[in-house]
């Protein structure tokens, strides 16, 4: 019996492996939608594009006989924003679009609708030795956290009303190969033997590899406990950011020196600079706690740290040209 599953974002750094993945399940055929056209090399997966998304996007047609939606498309975080009302374009993608895609696919009669959200919705931080919990309240400080958060509440005030079920998932900082943004970045600094003053960071991050997230994902479409559930996901194994640098280093056989400066001395050059969010995003701790996981899924990280780094490495010396 063949399982419609509509994926949207198919064409980002997420839905791209989770398209490849989900068309590999017995009996799947996979909607792969997106903005961007999707590339696959699999004859069960359908292609397909949207020109935008928000209140007034049409799914009906895409929905007919879907059994699963994972959303995954989203307007992402932007740094240095400079749009004039950056939450109004947060909340046109982010939450009015989703919620106009929940309802039609509640109305399509859809089971279970997958949303991948955002670990900021619970906060930008956790105090040393303190970790974030699903049933933390919510503390977004951001328009990007902020239109997750709001998409999440009109999500389950959904599920409450009608037969769909809803999973919220907020994932910390995603890597694996073809990861973008600061963590690429940080590869390619690295890469070049660079000295960073990353030596004596004494802090402690989640992250969650690629493979780890869309693992999660694939529970989630059938388990029984993740009907109108929230969870985190994490690698199950907290980094500080000297550790994630050095283990980087190590795997690329790179020459550069982490050089131990105080944390302290970071902050003052990065404040004086104009850099001081950016600082405390990389002095600053992160961890979430993923026993619900455990205990109501039956599911735990299948894929270790140091396995998730090594791949993500090797795919980005053998890609990257910058």
């Amino acid at each position: 019996m063949t399982r419609k599953i509509l994926v949207t974002g198919s064409s980002g750094f997420l839905g791209t492996a989770l398209v490849d993945h989900l068309a590999q399940l017995p009996g799947a055929h996979v909607i792969a939608i997106s903005r961007r056209e999707t590339r696959t090399a699999f004859s069960n997966v359908t292609t397909g594009t949207i020109a935008a998304l928000n209140a007034d996007t049409p799914w009906h047609a895409l929905l007919e006989g879907v059994d699963t939606v994972v959303h995954a498309a989203a307007r992402v975080h932007v740094m240095h924003d400079t749009a004039g009302d950056p939450l109004a374009l947060y909340r046109e993608v982010n939450t009015l679009g989703t919620l106009n895609l929940a309802e039609q696919a509640a109305a399509a009669g859809v089971r279970r609708f997958i949303f991948i959200s955002t670990i900021k919705v619970c906060g930008e931080s956790t105090a040393r030795g303190e970790c974030f919990r699903p049933d933390d309240a919510p503390n977004p400080s951001d328009p990007y956290a902020i239109s997750k958060h709001e998409a999440e509440q009109g999500l389950l005030t959904l599920a409450n009303s009608s037969a769909m079920e809803v999973v919220i998932i907020r994932p910390v900082l995603v890597y694996g190969p073809g990861v973008k943004a600061n963590f690429l970045q940080l590869m390619r600094t690295l890469r070049k033997g660079v000295p960073l003053p990353l030596g004596a960071v004494n802090n402690a991050r989640s992250l969650v590899s690629l493979d780890n997230l869309i693992d999660l994902i694939r529970v989630c479409i059938d388990h029984p406990g993740a009907a109108n559930q929230v969870f985190l996901v994490s690698d199950g194994q907290d980094l500080s950011t000297t550790e994630l640098a050095r283990r980087l280093k190590s795997h690329m056989r790179a020459s550069g020196w982490l050089i131990p400066v105080p944390e302290s001395l970071i902050m003052l050059g990065a404040t004086l600079l104009g850099r001081k969010s950016a600082a405390e995003r990389v002095l600053g701790s992160l961890r979430v706690d993923i026993s619900k996981n455990r205990e109501r899924l039956q599911w735990q990280p299948a894929v270790s740290v140091e396995d998730g780094l090594k791949k993500t490495v090797e795919h980005f010396l053998v890609t990257d040209r910058a």
